[in-house]
């Protein structure tokens, strides 16, 4: 039975009780309803009939003055068809490029109002296991991606909050990786314990591992072939063509970009909301964390637990690691 039907049903129960004990009070305190509530559907039947007890829409009849002008719908539509953003999409894009701020649900009601039909949803996979670090300066995930001709895209995020440092050089060679490992510690305000990375060249040399080693932080390469154990820098890679180098033709994207990328950044990390962390935004998430950031001392402590080797670009190395050590018995 609907819930629609459920209802009516009870509204005839009501006024069956009504009808059995004469009283208004009488039949509202059997029924543990209020006598407002019981007047309402005995004029509601008196009116309309049996009909009457049908509920009724709740929607205002009068809106309140809104603020969306005939300027702003044409804008949410042109961003919808240029660049096939979502509500919450356009939103963003909104504060983020124009200085408005409008609600995704109030973008949503544009768009419905305006007959635009929804963008394609693919079916996701409910088997997937996610996980977070629950310390911020536990592990930083470190990718590359190319953006442009002679343009690539260092990002690094971290693990726990989803802070973001991103910078564009013309290779990526690893005197870029090098530079951008003290980008990473001048954006990020806590001590880094483990830095992971894909199998890249970049990554792979004397001179990075090394760079990371003055500064007692961990090489942790993932496994070989495993871009999904690098999900979550993977994943803001795919917003940043989506939000920002949407926004830019190819031929434009150059490392002269630095200072817009670095303004997207900025609006990343502390003004975009994040579904991952339930609506906070990465700055958020770091001071509802903050007490937990050990200090660089205890880092450090726990760099000396082992000794830091440098890693070759080999798989050999890697599976040679994960056997166990058998002990020879003489």
């Amino acid at each position: 039975m609907s819930s629609n039907k459920r209802a009516v049903k009870a509204r005839e129960t009501w006024l069956k009780c009504y009808e059995e004990l004469g009283s208004v009070s009488k039949a509202a305190r059997k029924c543990g309803i209020p006598r407002s509530t019981l007047y309402r559907w005995i004029k509601r039947v008196k009116s309309d009939g049996r009909a009457g007890l049908v509920g009724q829409s709740k929607r205002p009849k009068i809106l309140a003055k809104q603020k969306i002008t005939e300027d702003i719908i044409e804008l949410i539509k042109s961003i919808r068809l240029e660049f096939r953003f979502g509500p919450q999409s356009i939103s963003t894009h909104l504060s983020r490029v124009y200085n408005i701020e409008i609600s995704s649900p109030t973008v949503w009601r544009v768009l419905k109002a305006n007959n635009i039909p929804n963008i394609k949803k693919y079916k996701k996979h409910n088997d997937i296991t996610r996980y977070n670090r629950p310390i911020p300066e536990d592990r930083v995930q470190i990718d590359v991606t190319k953006v442009g001709p002679k343009c690539y895209q260092f990002t690094a995020i971290d693990d726990c909050t989803r802070l973001r440092t991103l910078r564009l050089y013309p290779n990526k060679k690893a005197e870029s990786a090098v530079d951008f490992v003290g980008h990473i510690l001048d954006t990020f305000q806590f001590p880094i314990h483990r830095i992971q990375t894909d199998w890249g060249t970049e990554f792979f040399n004397d001179a990075f591992q090394e760079e990371l080693m003055i500064h007692f932080i961990k090489f942790r390469p993932i496994k070989p072939r495993s871009p999904h154990l690098n999900g979550k820098v993977e994943r803001s890679q795919l917003t940043d063509k989506a939000e920002f180098y949407s926004t830019i033709p190819r031929k434009e994207r150059t490392v002269e970009l630095t200072d817009k990328l670095l303004e997207w950044q900025n609006f990343y990390n502390h003004k975009r909301p994040h579904a991952s962390l339930n609506g906070k935004t990465p700055h958020e998430k770091l001071l509802s964390v903050e007490h937990l950031v050990p200090i660089q001392p205890d880092v450090t402590s726990k760099y000396w637990e082992k000794e830091e080797e440098i890693h070759s670009r080999s798989s050999i190395w890697y599976y040679h690691k994960l056997r166990p050590k058998v002990s020879h018995m003489s």
